[in-house]
């Protein structure tokens, strides 16, 4: 099979240009035996890269006890995974779903329900984050906050708004009696990787509680490591009402989640929300195995050690060529490059030499390599995307 013979039967909603036989490590391996260094991780999934034996060998011993039920039942895995998470993310109750737009899907659902319980004639609005980005399911697509995305699918679901990020103010101005939730990445990925500032997400939490509004973060691509903590808000000292997750939960298995604390979570009665495949029993185990390696690994205190070399190094490249790199900005190993030329030319010169970077928006790199990464992958990235800085 080659592109010519994919690009015969897939709707084209994707530029693909590299067929992928297997990958080992960090390292991917194309069909013609090409390898690559992998410093997307699948868009921030594949954390602990590629071949971990633990998670294929916990996998295949679930092929063979059981993949799916319905959630008409209870699984061993999925309520193992369950209290995973909850524990994880300081929530009460999950919800496990195929997917990070469904998590989002879930939430907003799960943030309106409980504004109705408290009052049937709230409007339900929701006040979201200008450049954020939530999923491509018509409610994710809603909220988020970039308008090209958006335009070629109204009418979406009404009631939402728009607050400039990081600007507490312009929140503040949004809010209504019928405000029913906030939604916010706390760290903003495909819009630039831009951080919240803690003042912002400090006093946003006020405002929240204050108005009995829920919070709601999505940390489907900053969660779950990735910034040095299991999830970015634990550095903040604040707690969502909801939190979302996906990407790295499953490591590769398609599994998302939303959590909730218990006020918020106990709105929601059967009949209210359901999923055929969401949290079956492959994926839930692919979920514990994620957590007990993480654990056994120690990856978030490797994140930790890890990360301020790969924002050095960032930084000597930014210092050498100050008329092609803007900034750097990001937390742990989710880190942006702003670039004063287009992130696509250089991503596929990179992709040519032997190294796997993505984008985020029109005009910066993201760098969101497997947690697993160690200074002589940053260093062989660095090489690679000097080169290409420097032919640009």
């Amino acid at each position: 099979m080659d592109i010519k013979e994919a690009d015969k039967y897939f709707i084209n909603v994707y530029n693909r240009n590299v067929v992928f036989d297997h990958g080992d490590g960090m390292y991917l391996y194309d069909t013609e035996g090409k390898k690559y260094l992998d410093m997307g991780a699948g868009i921030a999934v594949s954390a602990l890269g590629y071949g971990n034996e633990e998670y294929k060998r916990g996998l295949k011993e679930q092929i063979d006890r059981l993949i799916h039920v319905s959630n008409l039942y209870y699984t061993e895995p999925s309520i193992k995974a369950a209290k995973y998470l909850c524990e994880a993310t300081g929530m009460d109750k999950v919800f496990f779903t195929n997917s990070g737009t469904e998590a989002i899907e879930g939430a907003l659902k799960l943030a309106r329900k409980y504004a109705f319980e408290k009052n049937t004639k709230c409007k339900g609005e929701i006040i979201a984050m200008e450049h954020s980005f939530h999923g491509r399911s018509m409610g994710a697509l809603s909220v988020t906050g970039t308008k090209h995305y958006r335009d070629p699918f109204e009418p979406l679901i009404g009631g939402v708004s728009f607050a400039a990020y990081n600007d507490i103010e312009s929140v503040k101005r949004l809010v209504t009696e019928d405000t029913c939730a906030v939604i916010m990445e706390t760290l903003q990925g495909e819009g630039g990787i831009y951080p919240a500032d803690k003042e912002f997400i400090c006093e946003l939490r006020k405002l929240c509680d204050e108005k009995d509004i829920v919070l709601i973060l999505d940390e489907i691509q900053c969660g779950m490591g990735r910034t040095g903590t299991m999830f970015a808000y634990q550095q903040y000292g604040i707690k969502p009402d909801i939190v979302t997750s996906a990407k790295a939960l499953g490591c590769g298995v398609p599994v998302g989640a939303f959590a909730a604390v218990e006020r918020v979570a106990n709105a929601m009665a059967p009949g209210d929300h359901g999923t055929t495949y969401g949290g079956n029993p492959l994926a839930t185990s692919a979920v514990c195995k994620v957590f007990e390696i993480f654990k056994k690994q120690n990856i978030l205190e490797h994140v930790r050690k890890i990360s301020p070399y790969l924002t050095k190094k960032l930084n000597e490249l930014a210092s050498k060529y100050p008329d092609k790199i803007k900034e750097v900005r990001g937390i742990g190993l989710m880190q942006g490059m702003e670039l004063n030329i287009p992130a696509t030319e250089v991503v596929s010169a990179c992709r040519d030499k032997g190294l796997i970077l993505i984008s985020a928006g029109a005009n910066t790199l993201r760098f969101v390599p497997p947690l697993i990464s160690e200074r002589e992958h940053i260093d062989e990235m660095c090489r690679i995307l000097d080169k290409v800085l420097n032919e640009s």
